[in-house]
């Protein structure tokens, strides 16, 4: 499909109200294509348009997205609802696609975003340690890598 590579690479180049018109005439001649959907709400996304991002993102996921689009149209509806304030939204898309993709951190540190949004503080503190410990290849991290994680779900808590 050449007309969408040309948004695609359109968008990349940062010629964005092109890639958007393009976008938008090809939605017209395919509007069954999930990837054409998934694009248009990248381009809305990327233009600040996040409201007018969010029903392309929901039609991309209804449409049935390969993995990695999947992956991206999650993440780009979850992250746009928290952006909108839309906490419960967010809350749910980021728990469906952390059930799908449960080896894909970057579910879990928007899904601590979202969760510090929703004044869960201590939940969203021990998601991201949790995350830091088990990814970073820093040094010192990873010598203090068990104690991070032992009080990770402890930060509340204080010893006599």
């Amino acid at each position: 499909m050449k007309e969408l590579e040309k948004a695609i690479q359109l968008r990349e180049s940062g010629q964005l109200e092109e890639a958007r018109c393009l976008l938008l005439e090809l939605l017209n001649k395919e509007p069954m294509n999930p990837s054409v959907w998934y694009q248009c709400a990248w381009i809305h996304d990327v233009m600040e348009l996040e409201r007018e991002a969010l029903p392309y993102y929901k039609k991309s996921l209804e449409l049935g997205l390969s993995d990695e689009e999947r992956q991206g149209a999650y993440l780009g509806l979850g992250s746009t609802y928290r952006t909108l304030g839309m906490y419960d939204d967010a809350k749910l898309i980021l728990e469906e696609a952390i059930e799908e993709f449960p080896n894909r951190r970057e579910f879990q540190v928007f899904y601590a975003m979202v969760r510090f949004n929703q004044k869960a503080y201590s939940e969203s503190m021990e998601i991201l340690l949790k995350q830091i410990a088990e990814t970073s290849n820093d040094k010192g991290i990873q010598t203090y890598k068990k104690a991070i994680l032992f009080y990770s779900d402890k930060l509340d808590q204080t010893w006599d």
